[in-house]
């Protein structure tokens, strides 16, 4: 059993599952720029109607009620709402269409969680530097006020930026994901520095205007995998781990919720590769100055985003590159034992999250947690008989009531990334995650439940009748 106010969600993005990507006077996204660069994504496949929830919400809300879900987590497309990226230039049809989710939402009695930024910022601001300039923190911070100020009134739970990480990482260093900028060793930093400024400035925007009328909370979602010694036995993977875990989940939760600082594990890697390649003692991390907001304490609750493990060891080269990768010097591994789901990155590993749990309750504060994203990939021939994925969720869910009732850590909530098959960032529609099945090849675009989604709603339910007798 789970506590009775335990949140049972499903999540999603804006990009992902919106289309109507000119519609009522919505601007360009840097993903709407991406998917036009041929080669870039699946088939050359876009966003551009995607599930089409723009017209077709009524048909979301409706998979939302079939799950019995008690929260939705969505994100607010900022360009459809500011089209140039700025409140000098607010689009009313945008701010409708959120009202009338959020609306929607609530006389359904499902309690909206909102992520302000899902991956698409304006193209209007990248084309001002993005996030490698200092002055989207400010921009981001009068976004984040509008949205405050235009729907905080029924939204209580919030999530500034989602997945640091991978914006920075995938999004600036491997060109994967947009902007699609390969600046290694140096752009990443100098991005996640600017997202977290950016987060802080919006919490403190939060804490002093509105929290005590609205009474909301108020994190970004981290995304880690749990990693674990090749060799528990060896020192040299024990350190890679470490590494491993310091540039992932500790490069944006140390600021926040430990020191106010990156971790030292993450500092000093850094700085050694910089001495190598004749840096000469200028760090290619920024510092954060007295000019920044105060990072730490900046986080009402934690959200991790987790999807798999993995065991590590160190790379065993003495590259001198300029790279993430060669300044955290690890190699990961997958253990042949893991069932790999879809995507090849994609393992199995329901015990990873019980584990990574388990961390962030030791390391970080003990501080409650809403698993954000959680999600199984199918790829190939459709199976709406999802055997795999139904198991999937009963194990996982199954390794999160261990880590409340065994390992005492303060989980608040639980989403399953999908609510439906969507577009899926650079693969596509290639890989489906959903509880609901979209027929992508019919214009009508009907949702369809998997198993999966039946047995999703078989937990939640039975939890729902579980704590009513509580």
């Amino acid at each position: 059993m789970f506590p009775p106010d335990f949140a049972w969600g499903a999540a999603t993005a804006a990009y992902q599952i919106e289309g109507g990507w000119q519609a009522d006077g919505k601007g360009p996204s840097i993903w709407d720029t991406f998917c036009r660069e041929k080669g870039r994504v699946f088939e050359d496949q876009n966003g551009d109607l995607a599930c089409n929830s723009y017209e077709l919400w009524e048909k979301d809300l409706a998979c939302i009620q079939q799950l019995g879900l008690t929260h939705y987590r969505l994100s607010l497309s900022w360009a459809r709402l500011l089209p140039d990226g700025t409140s000098q230039n607010v689009n009313q049809r945008g701010v409708q269409y959120y009202n009338k989710v959020i609306d929607d939402l609530l006389a359904s009695d499902v309690s909206p969680m909102v992520t302000l930024y899902h991956f698409d910022l304006p193209q209007a601001l990248q084309d001002q530097g993005g996030w490698k300039s200092p002055d989207i923190a400010a921009l981001f911070d009068n976004y984040a006020k509008f949205c405050f100020q235009t729907f905080g009134d029924r939204v209580k739970l919030w999530i500034t930026i989602n997945e640091p990480y991978v914006c920075a990482k995938l999004g600036h260093e491997d060109g994967i994901h947009a902007p699609g900028l390969k600046d290694k060793g140096i752009a990443p930093y100098v991005v996640g520095h600017n997202m977290l400024r950016a987060h802080a400035m919006a919490w403190h925007s939060y804490s002093s205007t509105y929290r005590a009328k609205q009474k909301g909370a108020v994190s970004l979602a981290i995304n880690s995998d749990w990693f674990e010694p090749l060799d528990p036995g060896c020192n040299e993977d024990i350190a890679a781990a470490q590494r491993a875990i310091a540039f992932t989940l500790g490069w944006f939760a140390w600021p926040v919720f430990v020191t106010g600082d990156y971790p030292e594990v993450m500092k000093s890697a850094i700085d050694a590769q910089s001495d190598k390649l004749g840096y000469n003692g200028t760090s290619r991390l920024p510092r954060f100055s007295s000019d920044d907001p105060t990072i730490l304490g900046t986080a009402d609750f934690f959200a991790l985003n987790y999807y798999t493990s993995r065991k590590v060891t160190p790379r065993g080269s003495c590259e001198h590159t300029l790279s993430m990768k060669s300044d955290q010097d690890t190699e990961e591994v997958l253990d042949p034992s893991w069932p790999i789901c879809g995507v090849s990155w994609l393992a199995v590993v329901p015990y990873g999250l019980r584990k990574l749990l388990k961390y962030i309750k030791d390391t970080l504060g003990n501080p409650a947690v809403y698993i954000t994203e959680n999600g199984f990939s199918q790829v190939g021939p459709l199976q709406m008989k999802d055997v795999q994925r139904c198991e999937f969720y009963k194990s996982t869910i199954s390794e999160v009531a261990k880590a409340v009732q065994e390992d005492g850590v303060n989980v608040r909530g639980y989403f399953a990334w999908s609510l439906m098959d969507n577009f899926e960032w650079a693969d596509g529609f290639s890989v489906r995650f959903g509880l609901f099945h979209v027929d992508f090849s019919d214009a009508a675009l009907d949702r369809t439940i998997y198993q999966s989604g039946q047995e999703y709603a078989k937990m939640i339910s039975k939890n729902k009748s579980g704590q009513s007798k509580m």
